[in-house]
């Protein structure tokens, strides 16, 4: 069952009439882009997601990708696919036009993005991270830099992969051992990097790696950690000290090779500086965030695939003369999977549209509000969406029974493909500490209060504006308690906080597009449907994660 169809309708639905895209593309950096363009854009995405990137998700899975005799191999198809994604400006779809980008906002690029993880989990990993080093570079490299790099990474003529873990550091970034050695202009860098996604493959010609390393005579710690430019071809057309040692064998994502690197085996790999020495991890942290937010994507469109699995076997299973989807403990489980696959995608969209209103607003008042918004809720965001698309895709197997336990259903490739994304960009743990450690307690608690301000009254008119009143009051309390805690002790409950804070968040979007509905049709009774169920079965885990927090 590779069959996949992008959710158009709930979409356009989101970004039309429950966020309105409109606020962000009145901005003068979309001077021209209009919704019916926008609609076009996101069905010609369909098209390919479904027409060319579906059918090959199982045979990325049965085939896998290899490495032999030096030369990396994604599975059959997957190459030709990647050169008509970008031969179509796929991969250029957010950047700037000024870098031969499409100009196309966050917002609706997070949407495109659903859609070819949706498809195709393994093939999407690749211009995920490509885009993330885009943002990188757009920031943090000097001008020659992004002459260099950029027009051919915003293209897809190049990709770009993120070089953080070590055998011996795991999530301790500041326990890396790769050096760089000052050389002329450039660095010469050595070590090891591991469970580097799309390291080595046969899309392109070059790949291009950004490497954190520590520089001669640099302090221990994330302190002493600077961020290097280390692409697999030179300038000369001549390798880079750059070695595959190996491609993992995984769990999942088998079409998705996943390197071990050895960075200066002989004289040393060529890297060049990215900014400052010492500078490196906040430079990182600008591609890790736009990764976390598209992994969080990642968790939205593997739920998503899994329910349109299930619901289908549920409507062609026939059990004592009915098909089981009208088993009430069934419909239970289609419910469960749709509501919060729902919530966490209108989610993962606002998220989109605030990082698009804080860089391109006028105001520079607006801009900062909408960078606080967003840089609290992708540790959100990400824990909750990516827990999610894992067990959903557990529930979905349950409507399936045995036969979902067979991989022919594909149901059994997606629980495997989305376990990865629980860790991705660190776990859900570090997200969780990431956002009570850091986020919530930020000049005393600013982006909590500048997310407050804004969300509540996107809950105003509902026929649910008093349980999301109810809810959000219970995450401020909890919000409370936990900046009165010792680092110890909040960190313990960081996890059913972050658990919390989605539920309730996903209760203000899930509020949100009740309060646009009208008419009757289909489409209308069906979300009317599925948003009373998350009210009614979803947002009471709320009252429960609460009391863990201030208990």
């Amino acid at each position: 069952m590779s069959n996949y169809n992008a959710p158009l309708d709930d979409i356009n639905f989101l970004l039309n009439e429950v966020l309105a895209l409109d606020d962000v593309v009145k901005m003068p950096k979309y001077n021209g882009l209009t919704s019916s363009l926008v609609t076009t854009v996101l069905d010609e995405a369909a098209k390919f997601a479904q027409k060319k990137l579906a059918p090959l998700n199982s045979t990325g899975d049965i085939q896998g990708a290899v490495h032999k005799d030096g030369v990396t191999i994604t599975p059959e198809g997957f190459k030709e696919a990647y050169q008509q994604f970008v031969q179509n400006g796929w991969n250029s779809v957010p950047f700037s036009v000024d870098e031969g980008g499409q100009g196309i906002p966050w917002m609706v690029s997070t949407a495109i993005s659903e859609m070819w993880s949706g498809a195709n989990f393994a093939f999407a990993l690749c211009p995920l991270l490509t885009q993330g080093a885009v943002d990188l570079l757009e920031s943090h490299a000097n001008g020659e830099q992004k002459e260099k790099y950029l027009t051919k990474l915003v293209s897809g003529e190049w990709t770009g992969t993120m070089c953080l873990t070590e055998p011996q550091a795991g999530s301790d970034v500041g326990a890396i051992r790769t050096t760089a050695k000052k050389n002329g202009d450039s660095y010469l860098i050595k070590g090891q990097k591991i469970f580097i996604t799309f390291g080595d493959h046969d899309y392109t010609d070059n790949i291009v790696h950004m490497v954190l390393a520590r520089c001669e005579g640099a302090e221990d710690g994330i302190k002493g950690i600077s961020l290097f430019i280390v692409p697999k071809i030179l300038d000369d057309g001549l390798k880079n000290d750059v070695k595959v040692l190996s491609v993992e064998h995984k769990l999942g994502i088998h079409g998705s090779p996943t390197a071990v690197l050895n960075f200066g085996d002989e004289a040393g790999a060529v890297g060049y500086l990215v900014g400052k020495e010492n500078e490196g991890i906040k430079y990182m942290f600008t591609m890790m965030n736009n990764a976390r937010l598209a992994v969080g994507v990642e968790g939205v469109a593997i739920a998503e695939n899994s329910l349109q699995k299930a619901e289908e076997y549920a409507s062609e299973r026939v059990q004592g003369g009915v098909a089981i989807k009208s088993y009430p403990d069934v419909q239970r489980m289609l419910l469960t999977i749709r509501s919060q696959t729902e919530a966490m995608r209108a989610l993962s969209y606002f998220v989109g549209k605030a990082i698009d209103i804080s860089k391109n607003n006028d105001d520079e008042d607006v801009r900062k509000t909408y960078s606080d918004i967003a840089d609290i809720l992708i540790p959100v965001l990400k824990a909750n969406a990516t827990d999610m698309g894992f067990f959903m895709s557990s529930e979905a197997m349950q409507v399936f029974g045995g036969v979902g336990y067979v991989e022919e259903t594909g149901i059994a490739q997606n629980l495997r493909d989305s376990r990865i994304a629980m860790i991705y960009e660190g776990t859900n743990g570090i997200q969780a500490m990431d956002l009570v450690g850091r986020k919530i307690i930020i000049e005393d608690g600013r982006l909590f209060e500048s997310l407050s301000i804004k969300v509540l009254g996107m809950a105003s008119g509902s026929t649910y504006e008093e349980l999301v009143k109810d809810a959000y009051n219970k995450l401020i309390n909890a919000t409370s308690h936990l900046r009165s805690l010792d680092e110890k002790k909040a960190a313990f409950k960081a996890y059913y906080y972050t658990k919390l804070f989605g539920i309730v968040m996903g209760a203000v979007m899930m509020a949100a597009s009740d309060r646009v509905l009208s008419g009757e049709d289909n489409f209308v009774k069906r979300k009317r449907k599925t948003i009373k169920f998350y009210f009614d079965y979803i947002l009471p885990e709320a009252n429960y994660l609460h009391e863990l927090v201030v208990s």
